[in-house]
């Protein structure tokens, strides 16, 4: 198999992953946004539509619009001080080191600006670091674009440092697809760059389905727990690839055997094309719902809603307890059952 990524739709239709018919099409969902399928998620699909194909192949949904779309969901813009910083939580931002990735994900909520430009220029990443540095509530940088793992070592361990040298800067969190969709990067090199003197470093892998977790990615997540790095993971809900209560349990069991917790269900958010994959809040706590004891708490992680405008991200758990009286309250457990519960004597 060919170990150069997958970025035309001729090349798409060379591979068998889309119909010579549809290439037409399919052309005008790529001038919206750009095709790249690595070599690690090309060799883990099983077949046209599983569900890593669904994720990183061009649809010709994606040119569906609906009103309620955005072309910036969670407002990147409007909470940034300066290119290439979010400021939206006090004690924290993200640093769009980068716009590239080594895959192009299909429901990608910076799909209006992710590949239009390459690492974060000189003048703008001084600017946010100088923003930084003048802002002593802020805690942590969350390293994102785009991949930052995209990187080279060199450029990530300059940026730690660079990092490290802001006395109030604790944590650097990085969020990535790079170790399981090339999981060759993990390196050396990479985990020697991971490891400022100062600073924690926590590595966030996304991820969608347990058939992406290959014999590569596996090796690589365990290059970086061996190296001491805490691992967590995001997942999307996407209708077409995991919204089902099986198919994320496989996934959520097999990042904990793999010593990554997941940490984020994303509920899909309202950028422009995606809405075929979007399923309905209603339908996402149906699906936690039948997660919830079935798997041990280690192995859930929180859904959440990443409100329009910049307003932050806010649980979609099930209304667990209802207040009947003072100090009385109905709850519900993981089975649907309700229970009177009481906290205060008459």
């Amino acid at each position: 198999m060919s170990q150069r990524p997958i970025t035309t739709v001729p090349a798409l239709v060379e591979a068998g992953l889309a119909d010579p018919a549809r290439a037409e099409v399919l052309d005008k969902v790529a001038a919206e946004f750009r095709i790249r399928i690595s070599p690690a998620m090309r060799e883990a699909m099983g077949a046209p539509g599983d569900g890593i194909a669904a994720q990183f192949v061009p649809d010709a949904r994606e040119l569906q619009i609906r009103p309620e779309e955005l072309a910036d969901p969670i407002s990147d813009a409007a909470f940034s001080p300066t290119p290439g910083l979010t400021h939206r939580y006090p004690d924290r931002v993200i640093l769009h080191v980068t716009r590239t990735c080594e895959v192009y994900c299909r429901f990608c909520f910076r799909r209006e600006v992710v590949g239009e430009e390459g690492t974060l220029p000189e003048p703008d990443l001084a600017a946010a670091l100088d923003y930084v540095a003048r802002t002593p509530a802020i805690h942590e940088v969350i390293l994102t674009g785009g991949d930052p793992m995209v990187l080279s070592p060199r450029r990530i361990a300059a940026l730690m440092a660079r990092l490290e040298a802001i006395p109030h800067v604790d944590i650097v969190r990085f969020h990535t697809r790079v170790p399981v969709v090339a999981p060759s990067r993990i390196d050396a090199a990479m985990l020697a760059a991971l490891h400022p003197r100062r600073l924690a470093v926590w590595v966030v892998i996304h991820t969608n389905h347990a058939q992406e977790l290959t014999a590569g990615a596996r090796a690589a997540l365990a290059r970086l727990a061996d190296a001491g790095i805490p691992l967590l993971s995001q997942t999307v809900l996407l209708k077409g690839v995991n919204a089902d209560p099986e198919v994320l349990a496989d996934l959520f069991r097999a990042l904990i055997r793999n010593r990554v917790k997941p940490y984020y269900l994303h509920h899909c958010d309202l950028a422009r094309g995606t809405g075929h994959f979007r399923t309905t809040i209603a339908e996402g706590q149906a699906i936690m719902a039948g997660l919830r004891g079935r798997l041990s708490g280690t192995c859930l992680p929180t859904y959440v809603l990443d409100l329009p405008g910049g307003h932050g991200k806010v649980p979609l758990g099930p209304d667990h307890v209802k207040e009947t009286g003072p100090g009385r309250y109905l709850i519900r457990d993981w089975r649907g059952k309700d229970h009177e519960y009481r906290d205060l004597e008459d």
